[in-house]
């Protein structure tokens, strides 16, 4: 990072400065603010670096040792002597001044060089995780992106920083991030809608690691074993399992060469509503457009660690029947069910149903994802808003994306690795029979019916990174199960449920959305509490 040689410019004289106390000046396509402070001559770019204010309308302290300037918009200032920002963020540009013999004063304002310009942006965009800026990280993105640099870095620059401060490995940053930059990928043409994808998951990632500290994990290394990785999962030994991974990626190992390992340990269970094959399943994608091995690697050092702690439905007496069907399963079962069949009902006569199709999985599939979407469509507004509920019967519309979300995972994930079908599809059921219980069947969903399904998944896709939630888990829900739908139609058209399943888009779209129960939380306390005493 070399710095480039000095050019000096003519700003004017020093007299009107001294009699003014402060200068607008235009050069160079720049408005440069000049100040004068016990002598000295101060130059700064005029819009503040925040919302862009003009600076020359601000006030700099009298009587103070540093020259500060305080922006009057929102009160942020900087240190015109140190360069420091001292309330605020963005870093605002200083220019070298000096005053020649004849009187007059020159700016050096030649801009640093552009490796200077990136490396600055990421530093700072670093700086912006703490207090999870979302403007500034888009400010210093595309700062980065005007400098000429590669705008993933700043998205490995957040996981380089973040990492370890996921106490509980990967959250939906992971597959949101995927599916952003997927989305991304597809569309290079619009700059706005590309930096938006992209701060979307850097700000998820800051977002999930708020405030938190390091939670460093081990630093072992191993020799990778797909079977040793597994059974160490299974055991929740996370050292020996993180120490296979590295091994794996010291071995010049790639996400395709342990995918089959992640796969078998996020399916070994009914467990975490499906979200390590969710995870797992998204890391192709994310792998892929990332690219550097440090990034890859940390990813599955997360994803290790969310698989180890996440929660075993499959040990509840709810959901027991699931490990017996499991045992059970030989495959070899014609009898594909109907969907109708697989709407509602006990989870061990779902199982059964499923696992009397094994023979035909792809068949078993359709009928499991057509159950699903019936169900999403008619789901029962009224236990969404419902305030006398038990904590099993809180339920809301997330629980219904789930099931296809995670049943596109599946199909991805069993179509690469078919021996995982078995659990797959019962896991499936195991959403379906939770499902059931919180649907409407006399629902009039025509209102939501198209003939054009893959027209409106597309057009739920469109304008998507303008969604207008706060929340990141809900944002990322939307465009989860949206993507997911795209890819069953694209790649396997003209599925009987495909219709079904825009339509329970199209309804959760519009749709009201209550994640906040208030009440709903008083009276489960006060339930819990009077049942213990």
């Amino acid at each position: 990072m070399t710095r480039l040689e000095s050019v000096w410019t003519d700003m004017g004289s020093l007299s009107d400065l001294e009699e003014k106390g402060r200068l607008l000046r235009k050069r160079d396509g720049k408005q440069i603010a000049l100040f004068l402070h016990d002598g000295v001559v101060k130059a700064c770019d005029n819009r503040c670096p925040h919302e862009g204010y003009p600076l020359i309308e601000g006030t700099v302290a009298e009587g103070s040792a540093h020259c500060v300037l305080t922006c009057n918009w929102h009160n942020w200032k900087f240190d015109l002597d140190s360069g420091e920002t001292l309330t605020g963020g963005d870093k605002l540009r200083r220019y070298p001044a000096r005053i020649t013999s004849a009187g007059r004063i020159e700016l050096d304002l030649v801009d640093p060089p552009a490796d200077t310009v990136i490396v600055e942006a990421l530093d700072n965009l670093a700086d912006c995780f703490d207090r999870v800026e979302y403007d500034r990280m888009a400010r210093e993105v595309a700062r980065l992106i005007k400098a000429g640099g590669d705008p993933l870095d700043a998205l490995r620059r957040a996981i380089t920083e973040l990492w370890e401060k996921f106490e509980y490995g990967a959250t939906h940053a992971l597959p949101a991030s995927a599916d952003w930059l997927s989305l991304r990928k597809e569309d290079g043409t619009d700059p706005v809608r590309n930096l938006s994808m992209l701060v979307e998951c850097i700000g998820h990632f800051a977002w999930d690691t708020r405030r938190e500290p390091v939670y460093a994990f081990a630093a072992g290394r191993a020799d990778w074993d797909e079977d040793g990785f597994v059974a160490a999962v299974e055991r929740e030994d996370e050292a020996a399992a993180c120490a296979m991974v590295r091994g794996a990626f010291a071995a010049g190992l790639s996400w395709a060469d342990v995918e089959r390992a992640f796969a078998r340990a996020a399916l070994a269970h009914y467990a975490d509503f499906g979200h390590s094959a969710i995870y797992t399943y998204k890391m192709r994608a994310l792998s892929d457009h990332l690219g550097d091995r440090d990034s890859v690697e940390r990813l599955c050092l997360l994803l290790t660690r969310s698989i180890i702690t996440a929660s075993r439905e499959d040990l509840i007496p709810e959901f027991r029947a699931y490990a017996p069907a499991l045992t059970a399963w030989d495959g070899m079962g014609t009898e594909v069910p109907d969907a109708d069949t697989l709407k509602k009902g006990s989870l061990r006569a779902i199982l059964e149903k499923i696992s009397a199709g094994g023979a035909d999985p792809d068949a078993v599939f359709d009928a499991c994802m057509e159950a699903g979407a019936w169900q999403m469509l008619h789901f029962d507004l009224s236990w969404q808003d419902r305030t006398d509920s038990t904590v099993s019967q809180s339920v809301g519309w997330l629980d219904f994306t789930h099931t296809l979300t995670f049943g596109n995972a599946v199909r991805k994930l069993c179509e690469a690795h078919p021996d995982l079908w078995p659990q797959g599809l019962l896991q499936i059921g195991c959403f379906l029979s939770r499902n059931g219980g919180f649907t409407d069947p006399a629902l009039d969903s025509a209102k939501w019916e198209t003939d054009a399904p893959l027209s409106a998944v597309e057009a739920a896709l469109k304008g998507v990174e303008d969604h207008g939630r706060f929340e990141y888990i809900v944002a990322c829900h939307q465009l989860k199960l949206s993507f997911a739908l795209r890819e069953e139609m694209t790649e396997r058209p003209d599925r009987s449920w495909h219709r079904i399943a825009a339509a329970a888009l199209t309804r959760f779209l519009n749709s009201p959305l209550k994640r906040k129960h208030v009440r709903r939380v008083a009276h489960q306390a006060l339930a819990f509490v009077g049942a213990a005493e």
